[in-house]
C-alpha cells in the first residue's frame, strides 16, 4: 500500500440483496469522488452459521489541489 492516503472508505453488507448491490455502491462513490485516486483495496468475506458479510475497503488519496 502507498505510504500516503487521504482517507479510507468502507462498504459493507450482510444481507444477500445488499451484497448484490455493493458493487454499484462502490461505482457510485467512485463516480461522485472523481478526484480520489484508489491506491489499494481489500475485499473481505466473513460468515458464521447465520450471517455472511462482504466488505470492500478502499484506500485513496486526493491530490492536494483537489483537497483544498
Amino acid at each position: 500500500m502507498s505510504a500516503y492516503v487521504s482517507g479510507v472508505k468502507v462498504f459493507s453488507a450482510t444481507k444477500a440483496r445488499e451484497r448484490g448491490r455493493l458493487g454499484d455502491e462502490v461505482t457510485i462513490w467512485m463516480r461522485d469522488n472523481k478526484d480520489a485516486e484508489i491506491v489499494d483495496k481489500i475485499v473481505t468475506q466473513s460468515s458464521d452459521s447465520e450471517f455472511h458479510c462482504l466488505t470492500i475497503t478502499l484506500f485513496y488519496r486526493v491530490p492536494e489541489a483537489a483537497a483544498a
